[in-house]
């Protein structure tokens, strides 16, 4: 039924569960990862319509998990929406270099990420 395919990582499973809820009662087929490296082998699976990923997590961080999903045709151009701690900005320059479409500093609201995700997807689902 759900035609939107969400790829949420965090190494925080209490975000990833807030935030799949959120999508998926809001029409995401939502798929999760616990690290950068299981969401790089999920992305070229899948092919996830936008990826909602944590900056720092162990084995690969966000930041590297965009750099490889930009040097691979399949997934280079995926939405990416980057979620960080406070006090972990990225620099402007190194955003436009990787593409990412949206920083949210934690703490978030779910309701901001999905608002997020609609903007950035150019679409508005209805609120729940």
């Amino acid at each position: 039924m759900s035609d939107k395919k969400a790829l949420v990582v965090d190494d925080e499973i209490h975000i990833v569960q807030v935030v799949a809820i959120k999508l998926r009662n809001n029409g995401f087929d939502v798929t999760t990862a616990e690290n950068g490296a299981v969401a790089l082998e999920i992305a070229k699976q899948d092919t996830p319509d936008i990826i909602v990923t944590d900056y720092q997590m162990p084995v690969m961080t966000g930041l590297e998990l965009i750099e490889n999903l930009r040097a691979d045709d399949q997934t280079r151009d995926i939405p990416v929406i980057m979620l960080t701690a406070r006090g972990f900005a990225i620099e402007e320059d190194k955003r436009q270099e990787l593409k990412i479409s949206a920083c949210l500093s934690k703490p978030f609201s779910p309701r901001e990420v999905l608002q997020t995700i609609e903007e950035v997807m150019g679409q508005t689902a209805s609120p729940q």
